[in-house]
């Protein structure tokens, strides 16, 4: 059978197909541009999105398990729901669903709302899925590169509260192998993606000073200057939004329970990747690339 791996050109999706086809499980790329992208021996890219209907039924035929990752835009949600009721028309046997940490809590912020409300889409038809629901990946401060190299500077506002922040692991491979090779279909699970450290701003800026062996401050927690920034690259909305999700975190954070952590390390079979492990090799590969 076929996995179908949708945002498979993202920074989550492109690792998940990477992990099925070194797994040797049959992966088909949604793509709105299957001709413009590099994939590997064992991937068949197909075109479409998850707002494309015709095109999303034809990429679900054949397929027995799915990975489902929504883009943040204005019609995530619908996207989304369209996207799991043709997996259920489709009789797919195994969903995985690249959910939020906290989304129902965060319920004055979209996007977090959006992938809450289809968690309880997930839950009301009793799908047979795994929702996976990460904090804050690790790997998005990768794009920090100038700002941290250049001018010394962390600059995202994350707060002083704290954010169990989580390396892009291979959870969504596990789950999707576990679901493709059970020959019987799974029931509903839940797990929290989120990393073994509490992390605030200032630690951040603290890590990284060890990692680059130079002094890093934290920029602060204003909101405004970050939000004019990310409007000469995002929609208005869309930076707005992202600016909602930080002053959340400033407020109320986004730390890992006990249980959650205790879940996914025993999913794992290993302590999740830390932070510092991350920024540690991260900046080892700019300095060495730079020298």
């Amino acid at each position: 059978m076929t996995v179908l791996v949708t945002g498979a050109t993202g920074l989550v999706g492109s690792l998940v197909v990477e992990g099925l086809v070194a797994a040797g499980v049959p992966v088909r790329a949604l793509t709105r541009s299957p001709e413009g992208g590099y994939f590997p021996d064992g991937v068949t890219p197909v075109r479409g999105d998850l707002l494309d209907v015709d095109a999303l039924r034809a990429a679900l035929t054949g397929v027995s398990t799915i990975f489902v990752l929504s883009a943040v835009v204005a019609e995530e949600l619908t996207a989304t729901l369209l996207t799991l009721d043709l997996a259920r028309e489709a009789g797919v046997k195994g969903i995985v669903y690249l959910s939020v940490y906290r989304g129902g809590d965060f319920s004055d912020v979209a996007h977090l709302n959006a992938k809450f409300a289809a968690e309880r889409m997930i839950e009301q038809a009793d799908l047979p899925a795994t929702v996976l629901r990460p904090t804050y990946f690790a790997q998005n401060d990768a794009a920090l590169k100038d700002a941290l190299v250049g001018g010394g500077i962390y600059p995202t506002p994350l707060g002083h509260v704290g954010v169990s922040i989580v390396d892009v692991s291979d959870v969504a491979v596990i789950e999707l192998l576990r679901r493709e090779r059970e020959e019987t279909v799974l029931p509903r699970v839940v797990y929290d993606l989120v990393g073994p450290d509490v992390w605030t701003g200032p630690a951040l800026a603290q890590i990284w000073s060890e990692a680059l062996g130079k002094t890093v401050d934290y920029r602060g927690d204003d909101l405004d200057g970050p939000e004019k920034q990310m409007r000469q690259f995002l929609p208005a909305w869309y930076a707005f939004e992202i600016r909602q999700m930080l002053a959340r975190f400033q407020a109320d954070g986004a730390v890992a329970t006990e249980e959650g952590l205790a879940d996914l390390q025993a999913l794992l079979g290993r302590v999740p990747r830390s932070y510092r492990d991350f920024a540690t090799e991260t900046a080892h590969q700019w300095l060495t690339a730079s020298a």
